[in-house]
């Protein structure tokens, strides 16, 4: 018999290298539907060794990757029960972890996250659920985004769900089944001109407020041909360093004038994405802190209703809908859609270890 109530940890690693999510989740199902909590949350920051490797990473050897697998495995399994010790947590039903992203080629029927090894359980001495992804790209599909079938059970009050994280991605329902898709990259192209002032990020979008907007630049990134796909389509690191970055670079213009001009871009791709310009669009993760990104959101969407959420909500909402899939895998229940990755059929994807 299937249980109505799940106490859980949410574990999430994203692309724009701000550290490891936790989120300590209560679900609880009440007359059919989902009910949350979010507990005790906090991001570890990665320190500057770990952020070179993960960057860096994407160009490793084989044997490299599975020497930096199983560090990482290591390393993740040290904070998740760093986490568990610091904050008391007792009788978990899962541990439910995405791992970090290094490549994702589902075009090339591969995509990895690191930190889902089986050991994983073992030393975290924890029922875990991870390993979303393979699965899906196994059965054709994006293995991208993951988070909307969430979105569906847990903020279907919204329009549109949009996340501004490493990339940005949208989620809405449309004849009664949910879409959703990558649109750009977000913040893995605005932290990496941030680093280069020596900043970590650009704070609430100042630095790129100053600038100006190089039209030539804006047009060229505008004309690529990702943006005229038909979703699904996902997009990964290869992206930005293959294609983003080398047509920015082209460019002799100031840091300042690019950090402006790659802001109006994704502003403008959001805009261009929606089917209905008009509606409440939830807005999370970190660019929604990016006050200039948001202003320009808005000017492209003037009859949307931006929602920028509580702080638990905005920082750890990926956090909660991987704990959510990892409940969804225990319950051997749906928590990946063919509507959304584009694989074969529904499914319920994700890899359970026990310790």
């Amino acid at each position: 018999m299937k249980k109505d109530y799940y106490n859980v940890i949410g574990v999430m690693s994203g692309t724009s290298l701000d550290g490891v999510d936790l989120a300590h989740i209560q679900f609880e199902i009440k007359n059919d539907k989902w009910a949350f909590e979010i507990l005790e949350c906090e991001t570890i920051s990665y320190d500057s060794s770990w952020i070179s490797t993960l960057k860096t990473a994407v160009d490793y050897t084989e044997n490299q990757l599975e020497e930096l697998n199983k560090n990482y495995t290591q390393l993740l399994a040290s904070i998740i029960v760093q986490f568990i010790n610091k904050h008391d947590i007792q009788d978990l039903d899962s541990v439910c972890s995405h791992g970090h992203t290094i490549l994702h080629q589902p075009q090339n029927g591969f995509t990895l996250q690191i930190g889902n090894l089986p050991e994983i359980a073992k030393l975290t001495q924890q029922k875990v659920v991870c390993d979303f992804r393979i699965q899906d790209v196994q059965l054709g599909g994006q293995g991208a985004p993951l988070v909307p079938i969430g979105d569906g059970i847990l903020f279907s009050e919204y329009d549109y769900c949009m996340n501004l994280g490493g990339f940005s991605n949208v989620s809405f329902e449309e004849n009664k089944t949910r879409i959703a898709f990558d649109i750009s990259a977000v913040n893995t192209v605005l932290n990496f001109y941030a680093n280069q002032l020596a900043m970590d990020y650009d704070d609430k979008g100042q630095i790129s407020r100053t600038g100006n907007c190089s039209i030539d630049l804006l047009n060229e990134l505008n004309a690529l041909d990702f943006y005229q796909k038909k979703h699904p389509k996902s997009l990964g690191f290869e992206f930005v360093k293959k294609i983003i970055l080398p047509i920015i670079e082209r460019y002799p213009i100031s840091i300042e004038d690019k950090l402006h001009t790659y802001t109006e871009h994704i502003a403008v791709q959001i805009a261009l994405a929606l089917p209905n310009k008009k509606g409440s669009m939830l807005t999370t993760g970190g660019g929604a802190y990016n006050n200039f990104l948001i202003e320009r959101i808005q000017f492209h969407l003037p009859e949307m209703h931006v929602i920028i959420p509580s702080k638990k909500i905005l920082e750890f909402k990926e956090a909660l809908i991987f704990a959510l899939l990892g409940v969804l895998k225990i319950r051997g229940e749906i928590n990946a859609l063919q509507s959304v990755t584009g694989a074969k059929h529904d499914h319920s994807s994700g890899i359970i270890y026990n310790y």
